[in-house]
């Protein structure tokens, strides 16, 4: 294999960095790049579902025609986001023999893995692709396109199944990456393109001004226009191809349709808590499928642009979310009361028992989310009697705070950690062996503290995101969604 070619340019606004209006103008923009590929035979291939409508701009800067490339990571069993290997369309699995010597897994630990990801793998194929074959990749090059890059592991697998699938020249196309992407991701392509590669990377959707949740109707209609503007170019549409798939939302006969859906909601609340009021922002999209409680402790608030980062990827997936301050501004620097979780805990339980009460939030399913002292508050209101709890997730939390209570947590729990915070890893790991709710703990390779490192912060949002869908989904009788991320 050649030596990846790295094309990178930045453009910056006032701020100093790029940013994009959405995933088409960052299509229009990527797209730019990518002209010389002009007089090669190429295939476009889009990363579902938030790279479709990005790839689907540059196919047609290209005249190139369109395709989705379905992947599945492997994660090893107990850290699934650590990816031992992926599988791909045409039974192709390409496996990371350094991660499977490290982890000591059997052939045996792999396939169940691989087996229940190709299930998925099938019916993502079928949702997108339905009938129609897979354009032909042999001796084409192949342009592999997503909104965006963070760890880079779904790119990664993505590449791995291209080139197995027999491409001739592969190229990675993303509007932004962090800065030295080029280095961790050298020889998976033959040449890696970026519209930007700022440092101070913390997710994709802080470069985008609208970064609002890619759905599988819009990657089906990226798929049908790239295919009316290129007739001929992908072979003949499979059976049915020129019918209109059915949205997700349009009911069978046999289903029972709600009478009405929740309207969506946002306002600044004042909640009562004993003897203080608390300030907090509501968010409730429509039709809510659960609502989220930021429990904000010592060196936190509702205005932390992590804390807003994670709560529009909840909003994106269709959470509503309440950011709130347990603390007044006066008591705010008092280390006595940053870590009276109990009293935090109170307050915490009196704010739930508010929600309950409200029109726009009552009969949703609750969620936990803190950091610091307020997962251990978090973790204290979960383990009342008559708490109504759902799911709990701590970022970078104090667990060992609630040690006294742990053993009476219900709601299943997620302890996010990061990897190069070893002192809170210890504390997170014994407080996972004394939880009999159900418990994981996940580790972010990486990540210190706060989360700053490029990538960090929105793989512990998307372990977030995956569990309260998991877990307040199930409290509503609801299968959730899977999602592949990078």
């Amino acid at each position: 294999m050649v030596e990846a070619e790295v094309v990178t340019m930045w453009s910056t606004d006032r701020a100093g960095r790029t940013t994009f209006a959405d995933r088409e103008d960052a299509g229009r923009r990527l797209a730019a790049r990518l002209e010389h590929l002009r007089s090669e035979d190429v295939v476009v291939l889009g990363l579902p579902r938030g790279g479709v409508p990005v790839a689907a701009r540059v196919a047609q800067a290209l005249g190139a025609p369109l395709d989705v490339v379905v992947v599945r990571k492997l994660g090893v069993p107990w850290q699934p986001e650590l990816a031992m290997g992926a599988v791909g369309e045409d039974g192709v699995t390409v496996l990371d023999d350094r991660v499977l010597g490290s982890t000591r897994l059997t052939p045996e630990d792999v396939e169940r893995v691989a087996t229940r990801e190709r299930a998925e793998l099938d019916r993502r194929i079928a949702r997108f692709r339905g009938d129609r074959p897979r354009v032909p990749l042999g001796g084409r090059t192949a342009v592999v396109v997503d909104d965006g890059l963070a760890t880079g592991s779904t790119a990664r697998a993505a590449c791995q199944v291209v080139r197995a699938l027999g491409a001739r020249r592969l190229v990675l196309a993303v509007p932004v990456a962090p800065s030295g992407w080029e280095r961790r991701l050298a020889g998976v392509a033959d040449e890696l393109v970026a519209v930007s590669a700022p440092r101070g990377f913390l997710a994709i959707g802080e470069f985008y001004d609208d970064f609002r949740q890619t759905g599988d109707e819009e990657v089906l209609a990226c798929l049908e226009g790239a295919r009316a503007r290129a007739p001929g170019r992908e072979g003949p549409p499979g059976p049915g191809a020129d019918h209109e798939p059915r949205p997700d939302d349009v009911p069978r006969p046999d289903e029972q349709v709600p009478e009405r859906r929740r309207p969506p909601l946002r306002e600044t609340l004042t909640v009562p808590a004993g003897d203080v009021d608390l300030m907090g922002d509501l968010d409730v999209p429509a039709d809510a499928r659960g609502l989220v409680v930021f429990a904000h402790g010592s060196g936190s608030s509702p205005h932390s642009p992590r804390n807003r980062y994670v709560a529009g990827v909840l909003a994106d997936a269709g959470l509503a979310t309440l950011l709130l301050d347990l603390l007044t501004p006066a008591e705010d620097g008092d280390r006595t009361v940053v870590f009276d979780v109990e009293l935090l805990a109170r307050r915490l339980d009196s704010v739930l028992r508010h929600l309950a009460g409200l029109p726009g939030t009552a009969g949703l399913p609750l969620g936990l989310f803190g950091a610091s002292t307020g997962a251990a508050a978090a973790l204290l209101a979960a383990a009342g009697p008559a708490a109504s709890v759902a799911a709990v997730v701590s970022r970078g939390g104090r667990p060992d705070l609630a040690a006294l209570r742990l053993t009476s947590v219900r709601a299943p729990t997620l302890l996010v950690v990061g990897g190069d915070d070893p002192v809170v890893l210890d504390r997170n790991e014994r407080a996972l062996r004394m939880l009999r709710c159900p418990a994981r703990l996940v580790v972010v390779p990486g990540a210190t503290h706060l989360f700053e490192e490029p990538g960090t912060l929105e793989a512990a949002a998307t372990a977030a995101r995956d569990w309260f869908l998991e877990h307040l989904a199930a409290g509503r009788g609801e299968a959730p969604a899977p999602e592949e991320d990078g």
